[in-house]
């Protein structure tokens, strides 16, 4: 399994420079013997470079930093808003739209690479998912626009 890390890392150490931080392999499940391989990265980072498993392993990311305003939430209302809720993207991408191509150097970046770029990878798979958790009560109703 360290052959896996070792593999991971050398094909996407190059994504530390835009903050990318392997951190290991994790268990996440010990009955199964579950194990997966930990990253974090900044909230400005391309998803779309890394991919969801590499070699059988899932990839589990968390974000490192503070997050835009539009991503806030206080700590009691964790339960009743959806962090990660589609229109905050938009909004986000609204706002700052040349701030983010800026910072993947990418002045031609489109407001759909923007979201999919942010959204873990695609967002309109991030919507659909995040509906159908929404209807079966997996996590806080939220608007869409």
């Amino acid at each position: 399994m360290f052959e896996i890390l070792k593999h991971f890392e050398s094909k996407y150490g190059l994504l530390k420079k835009k903050g990318l931080r392997i951190e290991g392999l994790s268990m996440i499940d010990p009955k199964r013997k579950k194990h997966v391989i930990m990253v974090s990265k900044p909230f400005l980072f391309d998803n779309r470079q890394l991919p969801k498993t590499y070699e059988g392993l899932d990839i589990k990311s968390k974000i490192e930093g503070v997050l835009p305003k539009e991503f806030a939430f206080k700590k009691d209302a964790v339960k009743k808003e959806y962090v990660w809720a589609p229109m905050k993207f938009e909004k986000y991408v609204d706002r700052c739209s040349e701030e983010i191509r800026k910072n993947f150097n990418n002045p031609d970046m489109s407001r759909q690479e923007m979201l999919d770029a942010l959204a873990f990878g695609n967002f309109e798979e991030h919507k659909k998912k995040s509906l159908q958790l929404m209807k079966d009560g997996k996590i806080p109703p939220f608007k869409m626009n």
